[in-house]
C-alpha cells in the first residue's frame, strides 16, 4: 500500500514496546505472581482474575506499574480469601519495585532511527502510563536529546490526541504516529485524519489487542523500526 508521507513535519513515537522493552516484564511478573499464589488457585485462574482486577482499576489507577502492583495485591487478597501472608504481600511489592528498577532495554535500531530523523522532523514522545516511571525510563534511555516534546497521556483515545495536537499547534495532516499498538497508536490517529505506522511487538497486552478487517484502514505496517527510514528518508 502506497502512503504519501511527503507532508509530514512532526512524528510521534510511542515509548513502551516501540522504543524500549516493556510488556515482556509484565508477563514475567505475572508468572512470578502466579507462583506466589499457587497454593490458592491455578495459574490460569490467577491470570484471569488479575486481568479482571486491572480492568476494574483502570479508571482509578490508570496505566503503569504502580497500578499493576495494587491490582496484584487486591487479587492476592481476593483469591486467597484474605489468607495470603504479609510475607507474600511484601514479595508482591518487591516484584513491582523490581520492575521499576529494571534497566531500560532499547529495541533494535531505535537510536539509529531517531538520529536519522531528528534533523528533518520534529520528534515527540506520546506515551501513557505513570508519569514518574515514564520520565525515569526516558532519562535512563539516553534518548531525551532527540525529542522536542514528551507527553505522558492518561489514555490514547481520539480526544486525547486531538487535544494534544491542538495544544502543540500541530496540523493533523502533518502528523505521523509510530507505535506497536493498533488500538492505542494507530486506529485513533487514523480516525482523526492523521497518519500512522504500526511496528508490532512480539508480546501484546490483552487490553491492547484488537481485530480489524483487511483494507479497513490505510496505515503502514513494518517489521522493525529501521524500516521506517525507507519511507521517510
Amino acid at each position: 500500500m502506497e502512503i504519501d508521507f511527503s507532508n509530514i513535519k512532526v512524528i510521534g513515537f510511542d515509548a513502551d514496546d516501540t522504543l524500549w522493552v516493556n510488556e515482556t516484564y509484565f508477563r514475567e511478573t505475572e508468572d512470578q505472581f502466579a507462583n506466589l499464589l499457587e497454593n490458592f488457585e491455578t495459574k490460569n485462574k490467577i491470570d484471569q482474575e488479575l486481568f479482571k482486577k486491572e480492568m476494574e482499576n483502570l479508571e482509578l489507577y490508570g496505566y503503569g506499574i504502580k497500578g499493576f502492583m495494587l491490582s496484584m495485591i487486591e487479587s492476592a487478597l481476593e483469591l486467597s480469601n484474605n489468607k495470603v501472608s504479609q510475607a507474600t504481600i511484601h514479595e508482591i511489592l518487591n516484584l513491582g519495585k523490581g520492575m521499576i528498577a529494571r534497566p531500560v532495554e532499547l529495541l533494535d535500531g531505535v537510536k539509529e532511527v531517531l538520529k536519522a530523523l531528528n534533523n528533518k522532523y520534529r520528534l515527540i514522545v506520546l506515551t501513557k502510563g505513570d508519569l514518574l516511571d515514564q520520565e525515569r525510563k526516558l532519562e535512563k534511555s539516553g534518548l531525551s536529546k532527540y525529542f522536542h516534546h514528551v507527553e505522558v497521556l492518561s489514555d490514547k483515545k481520539e480526544i486525547n490526541y486531538k487535544n494534544l495536537l491542538e495544544h502543540l499547534e500541530i496540523e493533523v495532516d502533518e502528523f505521523l504516529m509510530i507505535g506497536n499498538s493498533l488500538k492505542s497508536d494507530v486506529l485513533p490517529i487514523l480516525n482523526i485524519g492523521a497518519k500512522a505506522v504500526h511496528v508490532p511487538f512480539h508480546t501484546t497486552w490483552q487490553h491492547e489487542q484488537v481485530s480489524i478487517g483487511n483494507n479497513e484502514y490505510e496505515y503502514l505496517k513494518i517489521n522493525g523500526l529501521r524500516d521506517i527510514l525507507d519511507y521517510l528518508n
